[in-house]
């Protein structure tokens, strides 16, 4: 064999090796790229994960301490700064719930876009207003022009139980329409203060008269049944629902039902029972709704439990 064909041999296997050594640099490249760019992502995460807080004061000197930047007059005092501050903190988080009585539980954010002029971010924030949850969804949109900086929401969702809210679902089709996240939570303290009232008005009078008053659905339903032991058949329903309009103007809707038998009606032609609804609307104009259920509570009971 001649020195030509081997030379040839050597010069095909040298630049099928480079060939080959391209290709995996390639590769190797590209994975390099891939992990970089999950890197930058996983940053981003971290970044949306956690809410930025400013510390200041005894706070800031507590936690400089605890992460080793500087001392500031030994462990112990370090901690008992740290609880103070701690405790002042839980202080103004539980007089500002009480005051508006919304109990948030979870408040999270996602970044969807970020630039040097512009950032949008998914947040959502779930919690409860006395027995009502909610879940809120939104888009935040956060745009700045030199030193000016303006939010708003561009997206607003907002998931509760419409079992017992049938009430409450066309005000908050309105809301999300508007993107009026200030009106929802007004709304919403102000129709959970008046289910509340009902709530209450209703377990009252089970326990003031046991005999007459009945609650089929439990104290937070719409419906209280009163009937009396000596009066089989004979049934009075007050409706007591709260009407909430798309402006967030909540009022309370009260009505009284009658069941009364066809034989009894037979008995007592000339009594207008169809009447008693008219009257007790007029009760309440005149003594409120408390004071009227209670008129109508003694008059079924034949004032032997009034």
């Amino acid at each position: 064999m001649g020195t030509g064909p081997l030379l040839v041999f050597c010069a095909m296997m040298e630049e099928k090796m480079s060939e080959e050594n391209r290709k995996e640099v390639e590769m190797l490249e590209a994975q390099i790229h891939g992990l970089q760019a999950e890197v930058v992502a996983l940053k981003r995460q971290q970044q949306d994960n956690h809410m930025d807080i400013y510390f200041k004061g005894q706070m800031q000197d507590a936690l400089s301490y605890m992460c080793g930047q500087k001392h500031v007059g030994g462990k112990e005092k370090v901690m008992s700064r740290l609880k103070e501050e701690l405790e002042e903190l839980e202080d103004d988080l539980k007089q500002q719930t009480q005051m508006n009585g919304i109990y948030l539980s979870s408040c999270t954010r996602k970044t969807l876009q970020s630039s040097d002029s512009k950032m949008v971010q998914q947040v959502c924030v779930s919690g409860h207003c006395s027995e009502l949850v909610f879940q809120v969804e939104f888009q935040l949109s956060e745009a700045k022009e030199g030193q000016r900086s303006e939010r708003t929401i561009i997206d607003l969702n907002v998931v509760m139980d419409a079992t017992d809210l049938q009430n409450f679902s066309s005000f908050l089709s309105g809301v999300e329409e508007s993107r009026d996240l200030l009106l929802f939570f007004r709304t919403l303290r102000t129709y959970a203060d008046r289910f509340d009232d009902r709530c209450r008005t209703f377990q009252h009078f089970q326990e003031k008269y046991p005999s007459i008053v009945s609650l089929p659905g439990g104290c937070r339903s719409e419906v209280m049944t009163l009937n009396h032991p000596e009066l089989p058949g004979c049934f009075l329903f007050v409706h007591w629902s709260v009407e909430v309009s798309r402006e967030g103007g909540v009022a309370p809707k009260i009505n009284l039902l009658t069941k009364i038998p066809e034989r009894a009606l037979q008995l007592f032609p000339s009594q207008a029972v169809g009447g008693a609804a008219e009257a007790f609307h007029s009760l309440l104009r005149i003594l409120g709704p408390e004071a009227a259920i209670e008129s109508v509570i003694r008059a079924v009971s034949l004032s032997k439990e009034a």
